[in-house]
């Protein structure tokens, strides 16, 4: 099987669909396909990583609004329910389900609503990082937290804001009340402060607020046929995704499994900050049932 991606698209309520497909449908071995998912990251950051998996079908695709995919539903924001929606509905077009599933950072919440709202779609869920503010024990602050950097974004522009989003994702520990209540100075990120008036970042423009805000059903996830694994990358120990992962699995009662490198550590060099694919691939197959 080679690693040659067919592009397809998929029309559905409000949008239309783009995604891609490596090996046959239906799968030559039996074996579900496997679906990588990310937000508000399209396909693009998947090809290292399912470069690793030519032994199986692997399929990616970019959420409505993102990348390739369009959107007429006249909404900006990135609802993980609405995407769990269209995930169901380009499962039932391919005829492939059950699939096994990656789905990083926000993908991995998009990931939890569609196994939360279609079951029978996925076999097994590998949900890297989910950032969910909710099961923080510090919920209220990282909110605020957030919000500020967000506010960040919104009065000084795209420097101000991604300077700010970056002191908050890198924070070790619980946040303090009054993070970020001092912006830091984009230039030591080596971000530009000055504004160029754009206010649509999909990290953040406000857009993707129902991402973070995602309350998971853990009464559904726990009674679930789909077998729920959390995961995190061992650089990322005590930053807001690694707190928010072990949070969960705490409320689930069961255990994190640990993975190679970073928040992205499935990158090749697809955005110029490579992980360890091939390691983080390898993991992936651990946790994954092999037949």
């Amino acid at each position: 099987m080679t690693d040659t991606a067919t592009y397809r698209t998929l029309d559905v309520p409000g949008a239309t669909i783009a995604y891609d497909v490596r090996g046959p449908l239906p799968t030559a071995d039996g074996r579900p396909p496997l679906v990588l998912i990310g937000q508000p990251m399209d396909a693009t950051g998947f090809g290292t990583l399912a470069s690793h998996f030519t032994d199986r079908t692997v399929v990616t695709y970019d959420p409505r609004g993102i990348g390739r995919s369009t959107r007429d539903d006249g909404r900006t924001d990135h609802d993980p329910a609405v995407q769990a929606q269209d995930l169901h509905a380009l499962v039932s077009a391919l005829g492939a389900g059950p699939v096994d599933l990656l789905g990083s950072s926000g993908g991995a919440i998009t990931g939890l609503a569609w196994v939360t709202a279609y079951p029978q779609d996925v076999r097994t869920l590998v949900a890297h990082e989910p950032p969910i503010l909710g099961v923080l024990p510090d919920a209220e602050n990282a909110r605020a937290a957030s919000a500020r950097a967000d506010a960040a974004y919104q009065e000084h522009g795209w420097g101000h804001g991604m300077a700010a989003f970056i002191a908050l994702t890198s924070w070790q520990g619980p946040f303090p009340a009054d993070f970020l209540a001092e912006l830091p100075d984009p230039a030591a990120f080596g971000m530009p402060a000055q504004d160029d008036g754009s206010r649509d970042d999909p990290l953040l423009s406000g857009a993707s607020a129902p991402v973070t805000a995602y309350q998971p059903d853990v009464a559904a996830l726990r009674s679930s046929p789909t077998s729920v694994v959390l995961a995190a990358g061992i650089e990322s120990e005590g930053i807001i995704t690694w707190r928010s992962t072990h949070a969960l699995a705490d409320l689930l009662g069961t255990q994190v499994a640990i993975f190679p490198s970073n928040h992205g550590g499935f990158l090749g060099d697809e955005f110029g900050m490579p992980g360890q694919p091939e390691a983080f691939a390898a993991r992936l197959r651990e946790v994954l049932p092999e037949a």
